[in-house]
């Protein structure tokens, strides 16, 4: 297979892996922390805004926040814009004069580092009303635009891995020939450009949550390209135009430098012309379209929201750029290693063997801060997702470094083994020495016999130096078939952490799901004072009919108190010869729960429910209106912790 197929198939390779790796949906990484009106909250008044305010600052359009009226009418009286100059709220104007009922208040917004969320709650104005406004429940995102994000995100972070990691190792580890590696890095270049113009277009759909017929949406492009994510995508297409004309020039200067001169002949060709130092010009604009890649990701991922912006940009560009040079470097190593036509000298293996170790180092250092600001404390390691696959990460890793640690040994060996093959250069600077005394055509005849009377003069010696000659060629031929494996090992590991990796990018942090919890439980302790539920019911007889509201106070874990009053037809208060009331939680096998309803004079009711764990439990209520005639309803009714 040719080179250019191999690194086509390894992207491929390394794609298909991130894509597995990383299926599934991607957890929201802001959240709500707490809205006004409060959800079910019950005003005496219309309000004159609603307003939203997050975890964390968030990215919107003009139809953000959407609030609908119990008959589904949009009553929204101007755009969603940010409150107070607030990154992290959000409002928008109501109508004037709202009727009472209960209003849906829809809302999808895109958190600080790119990922789109949405839900939805509701507030009631007087009193709660029969009917509410239908919103969907559909997820955040189209499942099949996400998909394709998903795969256009994967191929562009193993795209930069190949093309930082391959023209790294060219530049600093200098084999004898880039030829292997040409193929390598024009894939890594073709890949990125193709995923990141992927991921312009696909942006608009996977933000809206449409599907991806919405792709070419003048409206959805717009939007892309005006956002910080678009900047961020637009700057990586820049950055990688400029990229390839570093790479077209640095790649004829290489040919050039090691085009043989007419006058000279190969034999002359020095080991010191063979291993040029690329001029320092070319490692500072090299370095400048590495980093400046790797602050295209750091611009719309976790580093760009939260604490410590800065700083942990800074770290994520370190971060990723270790990566790219350990694991790109990796693969280019991998890919030389197995060409057979051209050996790779042992110190250019050293020279990737340091390379490869300061990378770790930075890596380390990097991802303990990361794990520290993504965390926030040692209760987040195994009680949050995002902890637990941190984890899984930091295990993969030390299965990287026991792997890495094989190759630096063959390194090691494959380096001092080397050292010997000098020895036949001497010999032959010697022999033609010795020739140089006789001139003209019998030079050659001359050294010949100068050999064998050498041969002649080492007695029976002579006999065991072709042994130890192929013994001495084999070893290191050995020693590289080890460190192949060693190295292909690393790889296969290298694939699995950033698997991982990928899914750790899509997971909300441990600190930010932590405060979300927290926040939760404040607003609810804050905002939410009772539940009321509206049934209506019929017994099919004639006055057999009307609602039942239902009031539970607070409405969360542990002790509630229960009013349920009777509405007649005529919309007065009723009597009933009984009323009962039961609650189950299905998923957590528990009840029914009798509330023990007794009459209290004009209502039934109970100070005593006792609920044990937050959930959405089932209401079942069975109103008798005679001695025969009864009926029952439920409804779902949520418990608060």
């Amino acid at each position: 297979m040719s080179a250019p197929r191999r690194a086509v198939a390894l992207v491929a390779l390394l794609g298909a892996l991130f894509v597995l790796g990383g299926a599934g949906p991607v957890s929201a990484h802001s959240a709500v922390r707490e809205t006004t009106p409060g959800e079910g909250t019950v005003l005496k008044s219309a309000p004159k805004q609603v307003t939203m305010t997050f975890t964390e600052s968030v990215g919107i359009t003009d139809d953000s926040l959407r609030v609908l009226s119990p008959e589904n009418r949009r009553v929204n009286a101007g755009d969603t814009e940010h409150a107070s100059g607030r990154s992290d709220s959000v409002r928008v104007p109501l109508d004037d004069g709202l009727a009472d009922g209960t209003y849906t208040v829809a809302w999808r917004v895109v958190s600080a580092d790119s990922h789109p969320i949405s839900g939805a709650f509701t507030f009631s104005i007087g009193k709660p009303s029969e009917t509410t406004a239908a919103v969907s429940a559909e997820p955040a995102v189209n499942s099949a635009s996400g998909a394709l994000y998903d795969i256009a995100r994967y191929a562009a972070y193993a795209a930069v891995a190949l093309l930082i990691g391959a023209a790294t190792f060219v530049l600093v580890c200098r084999p004898d020939s880039a030829e292997p590696l040409r193929g390598l890095v024009r894939a890594g270049w073709w890949v990125l450009v193709a995923s990141t113009a992927a991921l312009l277009l696909i942006r608009g759909p996977y933000e809206r949550g449409t599907g991806p017929s919405t792709l070419l949406d003048p409206e959805l492009i717009e939007n892309t390209l005006t956002s910080r994510p678009g900047w961020a995508l637009l700057a990586r297409l820049a950055l990688l135009a400029g990229a390839a004309v570093f790479l077209v020039r640095l790649g004829r200067g290489a040919a050039a430098e090691t085009e043989i001169p007419e006058t000279e002949s190969p034999e002359k060709e020095s080991p010191e012309k063979e291993q040029v130092r690329p001029k320092p010009v070319v490692l500072a604009v090299g370095g400048v379209l590495a980093v400046g890649l790797a602050v295209t990701w750091a611009a719309a991922e976790h580093a760009s929201a939260g604490i410590q912006v800065p700083l942990a940009m800074t770290s994520s560009v370190l971060h990723l750029l270790a990566m790219a040079v350990w694991l790109g470097g990796l693969a280019a190593l991998l890919t030389t290693l197995h060409r057979s036509e051209a050996l790779l000298p042992a110190a250019s293996v050293a020279r990737f063997s340091r390379l490869a170790f300061a990378s770790v180092a930075v890596l380390v250092l990097t991802g303990v801060y990361q794990s520290w600001r993504g965390l926030g404390s040692w209760d987040a390691v195994f009680d949050t997702s995002y902890g637990r696959i941190l984890v899984a990460k930091v295990c993969a890793v030390v299965l990287l470094l026991a792997a890495a640690g094989f190759s630096r040994r063959w390194t090691g060996r494959l380096t001092v083994a080397e050292e010997p093959l000098r020895v036949p250069v001497l010999e032959t600077v010697g022999a033609r020495a010795g020739g140089g005394a006789d001139s003209g055509p019998g030079a050659g005849s001359s050294s010949g016999d100068t050999g064998e009377s050498a041969s002649a003069a080492a007695g029976d010696g002579s006999e065991e130096k072709p042994e130890n000659e192929s013994e001495q060629a084999s070893a290191p031929g050995a020693r590289r078939g080890a460190l192949r494996r060693s190295v292909l090992a690393e790889v296969v590991v290298g694939v699995v952490v950033l698997v991982i990796t990928t899914v750790l990018t899509g997971t909300q942090p441990g600190r930010a799901e932590i405060e979300t919890a927290a926040a939760e439980e404040t607003a609810a302790a804050g905002q939410r004072t009772a539940s009321t539920t509206l049934i209506p019911f019929d017994v099919g007889t004639p006055g057999g009919h009307g609602k039942v509201q239902i009031v539970l106070e607070p409405g969360r874990v542990g002790e509630n108190t229960v009013e349920a009053v009777i509405i007649g037809p005529d919309g007065g208060i009723a009597t009933v010869p009984e009323i009962r009331l039961s609650f189950t939680l299905a998923s957590q096998k528990i009840g029914p729960i009798d509330a023990g309803l007794t009459n209290k004079g004009g209502y039934w009711g109970t100070s005593s429910l006792n609920l044990p764990i937050p959930g959405t439990w089932t209401m079942k209520v069975t109103v008798r209106t005679s001695d025969i005639d009864q009926v029952s309803e439920t409804r779902r009714v949520k418990i608060l912790r």
